[in-house]
């Protein structure tokens, strides 16, 4: 399979970054062009030297995603969008190991949007505990004001706050920003929304994937990850279909204002050490 050149997207609106460079308006796809497709086949056989094996492979990625960063001036952060399900977590992470296995522990940084997730105390303040993981339910000013001072910290350690899959709350510095890291992934639903907060989260990022998982597929994940939360089958599905299903759309109309579409093969080969 062919790799394809990365192209910008005229739909994404331009972050107000001074190193962001924009080519020349005769270089840039027609306007209803869509972001260029890339599949994502296993690593094993790039790993094990076979001939023939795919030309881009989570390695692969990971030199693309450090070359965002390497040779520039600031620190640069790459987001993975994608619908809930598709794997961005697994992913990012998983680029994040690569990245240090090659440049050192220091080198990259895992930054979840999940962290943001506002709290059940506030969810049922706001009537929004049946609507958990929609897009309303996400402290997005916070996640935004937090990516900028990632971006543009050089000196100092931050701290970044995940979501706990056991205790079912966000949960403070789970995660670390070291000053050393030239390279942070960030990954979350909503990360491409056209939206207030979602455009300035997307002001401070380089560039943003959309990771693109078949609906099915996705849909097994989201009620596996329901039954591990302790929901019964029927409980389960009933989330996932009135909860993750829709929110899952209002982010696929998000997948054109990202600068490149990833297909994953088989999403569940990537792997990570911590």
């Amino acid at each position: 399979m062919a790799d394809h050149p990365v192209l910008p997207n005229p739909d994404r609106p331009v972050p107000p970054n001074p190193d962001h460079l924009v080519p020349p308006e005769d270089s840039m796809p027609p306007e209803d062009a869509a972001p260029p497709e890339t599949s994502v086949p296993s690593t094993d056989s790039a790993r094990s030297g076979r001939v023939g094996a795919p030309p881009l492979d989570l390695v692969a990625l990971a030199a693309e995603a450090w070359s965002l960063a390497a040779g520039a001036g600031a620190r640069r952060l790459l987001g993975i969008a994608g619908a809930p399900g598709a794997g961005k977590s697994t992913l990012a992470r998983a680029l994040v190991a690569a990245v240090r296995e090659r440049h050192g522990a220091g080198s990259a940084a895992y930054l979840p949007m999940d962290g943001f997730h506002l709290s059940n105390a506030q969810l049922r303040r706001l009537g929004l505990t049946d609507r958990k993981g929609s897009e309303p339910s996400f402290d997005v000013w916070g996640y935004a004001a937090l990516l900028e001072r990632v971006r543009r910290e050089e000196r100092r350690e931050v701290y970044v706050p995940d979501y706990d899959r056991t205790l079912h709350e966000p949960v403070a510095a789970r995660h670390l920003v070291p000053p050393s890291a030239r390279l942070v992934i960030t990954e979350g639903n909503y990360l491409a929304c056209d939206a207030p907060g979602w455009r300035a989260a997307r002001a401070s990022l380089a560039e943003v994937w959309y990771l693109e998982t078949a609906d099915a597929v996705r849909e097994h994940r989201l009620v596996e990850r329901q039954l591990a939360g302790g929901r019964d089958a029927k409980q389960a599905r009933a989330w996932v279909a009135g909860n993750d299903q829709p929110n899952g759309e209002q982010v696929k109309e998000s997948r054109r204002r990202c600068d490149r579409v990833l297909v994953p093969l088989d999403m569940d080969m990537f792997s990570w050490r911590d």
